[in-house]
């Protein structure tokens, strides 16, 4: 199932399913009631009759550095024994189509394409083996990043910050063996980045209960899963996109600020 936020015509915000290119509205948010007990609202959207958004707005956006050997090494950094934790902000959050904007701070801003989990139910204490029972779905994220700040400050707080560094979308997907999905970054239709995500050191139970015996997880935080090696600069007029082989394309465009 794929389900979306999405802005209609009317000027209303509201989850939705998807269904083939048509938004059916639904009677609630996934992240108040489970999803078996939502029913529709009205009459599907037709295309042109709505604006995909991104399909949550967390509290908090968790994410793991260096979760891919090869990514750890192309920085000329050993691989983290256990996995490392960073925070992006709520404001950094976007969607499809939204622009990256590339601040004047920084001289060097990189694209970090990840597997991105969407919780769905709140979350503590968490065990390896029951930690995949509070995931809502999975969806596609660009972890953007000014790797000259994040050099220069030695924490990555503003680095990762910006206004327009978290792009999220196009939806999420409830039905997805994260094992076998195939992660990939382009830009301008170019492949900088492709890996599988079973590659990660660290898999989704493992940082689920690593990250939830340290913070609640609310429904509709995400946990940003780490990015494959590849990164390469972003310039204005570029577009990127995140895709996965069994969630999406999540696509933006990159302007100057």
């Amino acid at each position: 199932m794929r389900i979306a936020r999405a802005r209609l015509a009317s000027g209303a915000t509201c989850y939705g399913w998807l269904e083939g290119d048509r938004f059916q509205p639904l009677n609630g948010s996934p992240f108040e009631q489970p999803v078996h007990e939502l029913a529709a609202a009205g009459q599907a959207e037709p295309p042109g009759a709505w604006t995909l958004l991104a399909p949550c707005q967390p509290s908090k956006v968790v994410c793991i550095g260096r979760n891919y050997a090869e990514h750890a090494a192309e920085h000329g950094v050993a691989a983290p024994a256990e996995p490392l934790v960073f925070l992006k902000p709520p404001s950094a959050v976007i969607g499809p189509d939204q622009a990256v904007i590339l601040p004047p701070l920084s001289q060097r801003v990189e694209h970090e394409g990840e597997l991105v989990v969407v919780i769905g139910r709140r979350a503590r204490h968490l065990r390896v083996d029951n930690a995949l029972e509070v995931v809502l779905g999975y969806t596609c994220g660009n972890d953007v990043t000014a790797r000259d700040l994040q050099r220069s400050d030695g924490q990555w707080s503003r680095a990762k910050g910006f206004d327009t560094f978290c792009p999220l979308g196009p939806w999420i997907e409830t039905e997805l063996d994260w094992t076998a999905q195939q992660v990939q970054c382009l830009v301008n239709g170019q492949v900088r980045q492709s890996a599988g995500a079973d590659a990660m050191i660290f898999g989704v139970p493992e940082l689920l209960a690593y990250v939830t015996a340290v913070m609640t997880l609310e429904p509709g935080d995400v946990l940003m899963t780490g990015t494959p090696s590849g990164v390469s600069p972003l310039r204005a007029g570029d577009g990127v996109t995140v895709a996965i082989s069994g969630i999406g394309v999540l696509s933006n465009p990159v302007r100057a600020a």
